[in-house]
């Protein structure tokens, strides 16, 4: 398995650990008050999104910029904030199609750009094996915490 399908089915467990919460929770219950579930994926969703514009302007020599510059509270705020409207339903297709897009683009990304350096949305840099390393823990982080709220019950 090459690079790049490595960091596919690193970010698909991640996503089937989520998938296993969600079945089992009840979709109100505030996880970080006053956060829910669909609140959760909607965090995740935004992370992804940044991630996925951040690796596409590296395969382009570019720099995507910091959206959390503002810091990383300031941006999970209005990430969420921006999907407010939209129902349960509507929040796990775009958790869905905003983790293949993710996907899409790192299957895109120029090999020698594997190892080079670049811009991570909250401003630090570091290669894309690591952004999705890090996107990894984040969301089975999430999963884990949830769980454990779960089996509390």
């Amino acid at each position: 398995m090459d690079e790049k399908q490595m960091l596919i089915a690193q970010l698909d467990q991640a996503h089937a650990t989520m998938q296993k919460i969600l079945d089992k929770i009840e979709l109100n219950r505030e996880i970080y008050p006053p956060w829910t579930f669909k609140e959760i994926l909607a965090h995740i969703i935004g992370w992804d999104e940044v991630s996925e514009l951040a690796l596409r302007a590296h395969a382009k020599g570019e720099e995507a910029g910091t959206p959390a510059a503002r810091g990383i509270d300031h941006y999970n705020v209005q990430s969420v904030s921006t999907r407010e409207s939209l129902n349960y339903d509507q929040i796990v297709k775009e958790w869905i199609l905003a983790r293949e897009q993710f996907k899409q683009a790192i299957l895109e990304l120029p090999d020698e750009k594997l190892s080079e350096p670049m811009l991570f949305p909250w401003g630090q840099t570091g290669t894309p094996a690591q952004i999705v390393g890090i996107m990894v823990h984040h969301e089975i982080e999430h999963a884990e915490e949830i769980a454990n709220l779960i089996e509390d019950v």
